[in-house]
């Protein structure tokens, strides 16, 4: 028997139900790598929330589902997803994001930008004419 016909059934049966969430988070691009997606699964760090109870995830093979909500920091940046289905493939940016609704926090209001510095005349750093002033005066006192 090959194994052609039950690839062909497994491809035209009904739409999966669950995924590995190493997968998951490697389709819709949270991760670079399926690798890293299953390093950061086992680290505990994303929150796994189905049915109104919360789990931590230690295990990259942990399965989700279509409703599940997940919440995990990437850098500073807190995120919360709601999972809206499953890719077979690590598409491009815009087929990643029908995966998911983003539910996450909005950033903090960066503080306001510096401006560049602007001084006053005769504030901050002397110039070459002050220094030669300063100079001379020292050079008299002595």
């Amino acid at each position: 028997m090959s194994r052609e016909p039950e690839k062909a059934s497994a491809s035209n049966g009904a739409a999966t139900t669950s995924q590995r969430i190493d997968k998951w988070l490697w389709c819709a691009r949270f991760a670079k790598t399926r690798t890293l997606a299953g390093k950061f699964a086992t680290s505990g760090a994303i929150r796994l929330t189905r049915d109104f109870e919360t789990a931590r995830v230690e295990k990259a093979s942990t399965s989700v589902r279509v409703g599940d909500r997940l919440a995990f920091l990437i850098g500073e940046r807190m995120h919360v997803v709601e999972i809206m289905g499953f890719g077979e493939r690590r598409g491009p940016a815009s087929e990643a994001r029908l995966l998911y609704t983003d539910h996450s926090p909005p950033l903090a209001p960066k503080e306001d930008a510096l401006l560049p510095a602007m001084r006053e005349k005769g504030a901050g750093r002397p110039t070459k004419k002050d220094r030669r002033a300063t100079d001379r005066l020292k050079t008299e006192e002595a």
